[in-house]
């Protein structure tokens, strides 16, 4: 069952929303009643979830911009101020994984991750905090991380997302006099394109009990029908992007007296790529 607990009046700010968890969250939010800004590099898919949102009765606004831009990222909490003059919610979700051994890593991957699921996720939390302490309103940001941060041995994506656990709980510390709370969400394994870039027999084996006739390309993204259908087939080993959508929206909806620090979630049983 989907959690909608009443947003209206709020405004929300998600990366990363062009698909997969970050447009689920996004257009949770948007049927919660907050005005979502929807930022990422595709602009049809958020097009698309800004008519969802509007049919829902809700109001959405996009944002094309790239992460790894600095200044895009940071104008994003500026840009809630400028449309509603209040920021409630950032969610920093835009990640991007590449699993390879790292004696056989490619320099360009890791530079990829680290400006995206780092450096990207500092420059929006400061912009975040920022925004939102220039208003006075209580805020939340939501960190997405993965369960592969609890992981030692998880290369350098684990890494990333060890990085933005560390800093979250620094800013959680950072801000102990703030009316700002800061939670990190940490998925197991969800149906999204980010595992385009993994072990291409795993992602076979998905399309094949997806049953939809296609022909996977390593590092091409699947169809969203592939996504859906496979996850169904195999939901004991993958969530889909709606039960991240579901935590986040549960988080942002609880009280203030109440402050989920850390949140992981899995499916009923574990599969790494």
């Amino acid at each position: 069952m989907s959690v909608t607990p009443d947003l209206s009046g709020q405004t929300a700010v998600v990366t990363g929303a062009s698909s997969g968890i970050g447009r689920a969250i996004a257009e949770r939010l948007g049927a919660c009643g907050a005005h979502v800004i929807l930022s990422g590099r595709t602009e049809a898919t958020m097009r698309q979830s800004v008519d969802a949102i509007t049919r829902a009765g809700g109001r959405a606004t996009v944002k094309v911009s790239d992460v790894r831009d600095p200044a895009a990222m940071a104008h994003l909490a500026e840009s809630a101020l400028e449309l509603d003059g209040r920021l409630d919610i950032f969610v920093n979700n835009a990640g991007v994984a590449w699993l390879a051994p790292i004696i056989d890593g490619d320099v360009e991957h890791w530079r990829a991750m680290l400006e995206t699921n780092v450096l990207a996720l500092l420059v929006g939390c400061q912009a975040a905090i920022r925004a939102m302490r220039s208003t006075g309103n209580p805020g939340r940001i939501i960190n997405v991380s993965s369960v592969a941060a609890q992981d030692r041995a998880s290369g350098v994506y684990g890494a990333t997302k060890h990085a933005v656990n560390v800093i979250t709980q620094t800013l959680r510390e950072e801000l102990a006099d703030d009316s700002i709370q800061l939670c990190s969400i940490m998925p197991g394994l969800v149906a999204t394109n980010i595992g385009r870039n993994h072990n291409p027999a795993v992602i076979e084996g998905i399309v094949a009990v997806s049953g939809v006739d296609t022909t996977f390309v390593p590092g091409e993204h699947l169809a969203n029908e592939v996504l859906e259908k496979g996850q169904a087939a195999l939901s004991d080993f993958m969530m889909s992007p709606e039960d991240i959508a579901d935590a986040v929206a549960y988080v942002v909806g609880l009280p203030a007296s109440v402050n989920i620090t850390d949140l992981a979630l899995r499916p009923p049983k574990g599969f790494d790529l």
